[in-house]
């Protein structure tokens, strides 16, 4: 793994060797693909091999496993295989090799009979700079957390403020205590769960803080890691002020209003010498956007379309880089799907091709009979993933988030302001990534924007 080859032609090549980035390999694969998974990390396996809870696997495989034994899955999976694996090894950009008919508009890039472009992967490691040439790329990097830096907490800069998952990669594999008595800013799931871990280790945790009026994680983790320990979770609380020289020595905490702003007199000093922050999750797109790839604001990942091909031909984003997901199956099937549609990208020399599939793929359909549909978010809808429909014939599986909590809410799909489906009502929660289905007869009825929305309906 990792040492420089001699063939550096591929038809596939995969940017991260998570759970998204072996799947898509795997998918690739087994249509056929010559396939490469870059891994910066000196092992496949991404953030799993740090998530030592059980919980995942349900969907994939059936069984709870821990994360570890749920990449393990994976990277057998790739070791029977002939994909080639280079780990320590950092890409540092992604080319379109030259050619006369070369365009970066998506929707023009081709026409019927012309051959792929070729992308061209740079990459650097011990042994070397490499060079690797294919006609897919697929991106898998998946996310970095938010940092003190970028949610401006004010105060000085002392030891013990960490990432929560900066203290769980301590705890998990350095096998290092981050502190003894922590404080935990953020109701997100890694923040909920190194809360039990910490505890579990026998750290006092003084409480999680969260600034928003209710909690970001799922309900099974604030039962299981909060409420089963008699952990105190915070609701519209924030840390206004670090505190301490060379090791953090306190918090203080302070109740907002409803605009987010702290409440004068409301500040509160708590002791600790551990602060971690679960503040959130921001994709790692710098690479795309070297690459000319279009981000989506909202989500800060690829925009898309529904084969999960980027702005850039050729290029497709899943997993994490792309939206956060709540769930590793989640991300795992949404990468099989970018692998499948990277391995007919690859494999057809034009867009005439004979597609196995019975669903129309990133080659397929006439893109000069009707518009492409932009989708947008509205209402409580955070975002929506893909942000673009290529073809009207097949049916699309779309994806959002909310914005907040709401117990009494209606999906509805819009088309210039008329409602052309709207689903029952119930509850929608922004820990939970939600999906809905456009069908063919739906879509031929779009002209060229549908919006996505969630509107809030009072109970009858």
């Amino acid at each position: 793994m990792g040492e420089p080859r001699s063939d550096t032609r591929f038809d596939v090549v995969v940017i991260g060797g998570g759970p998204a980035g072996m799947g898509a390999a795997l998918t690739a694969h087994a249509h056929g693909c010559r396939v490469a998974i870059v891994e910066r990390d000196a092992h496949l396996g991404g953030i799993l091999r740090q998530c030592i809870h059980p919980g995942f696997g349900l969907a994939l495989f059936k069984e709870e496993l821990t994360g570890p034994e749920y990449a393990q899955r994976l990277i057998n999976r790739v070791k029977v295989t002939d994909i080639v694996v280079l780990c320590g090894s950092m890409v540092t950009s992604i080319d379109r090799e030259a050619c006369a008919s070369s365009t970066e508009q998506h929707d023009s890039s081709h026409e019927k009979g012309e051959p792929r472009p070729t992308h061209l992967v740079r990459l650097i490691s011990e042994h070397g700079a490499v060079t690797l040439s294919t006609k897919s790329v697929v991106l898998a990097m998946g996310c970095r957390e938010r940092t003190r830096s970028e949610i401006k907490i004010p105060g000085s800069r002392p030891a013990g403020v960490f990432t929560a998952g900066l203290a769980q990669r301590y705890l998990n594999v350095e096998n290092q205590l981050p502190g003894h008595r922590a404080v935990i800013l953020g109701s997100g799931d890694i923040g909920l769960i190194m809360a039990r871990r910490c505890r579990l280790e026998g750290m006092e945790v003084e409480g999680v803080y969260e600034i928003m009026p209710y909690a970001n994680g799922l309900n099974r983790n604030i039962r299981n890691c909060l409420d089963d320990f008699g952990i105190p979770l915070h609701l519209s609380t924030t840390v206004t002020k670090i505190i301490g020289t060379r090791r953090l020595e306190a918090v203080e905490v302070t109740r907002v209003d409803e605009h987010l702003q702290p409440i004068p007199g409301t500040e509160r000093r708590i002791s600790c010498d551990t602060l971690l922050l679960s503040v959130g999750l921001v994709p790692e797109n710098e690479l795309s956007t070297a690459a000319g790839v279009e981000l989506d604001p909202r989500t800060r990942g690829a925009k898309v379309d529904q084969h999960l091909m980027t702005t850039v031909p050729g290029i497709f984003s899943c997993g994490n880089v792309l939206h956060v997901h709540d769930l590793a199956d989640n991300a795992e099937s949404e990468a099989e799907r970018a692998g499948t549609q990277a391995a007919y990208w690859a494999r057809s020399e034009s867009h005439s091709i004979d597609n196995p599939s019975t669903e129309t793929t990133a080659q397929e359909g006439d893109r000069d009979a009707v518009d492409d549909i932009v989708l947008e978010p509205e209402g409580l809808a955070g975002y929506v993933v893909p942000n673009r429909i290529t073809c009207r014939d097949e049916r699309v599986k779309v994806f959002f988030r909310v914005k907040r909590p709401v117990e009494n809410a209606v999906l509805r799909v819009r088309m210039g302001g008329v409602v052309i489906f709207e689903g029952k009502p119930r509850a929608y929660k922004p820990s939970i990534m939600e999906g809905a289905t456009l069908t063919p007869a739906m879509l031929m009825k779009a002209g060229t924007t549908l919006t996505v929305g969630i509107d809030e309906v009072e109970e009858s």
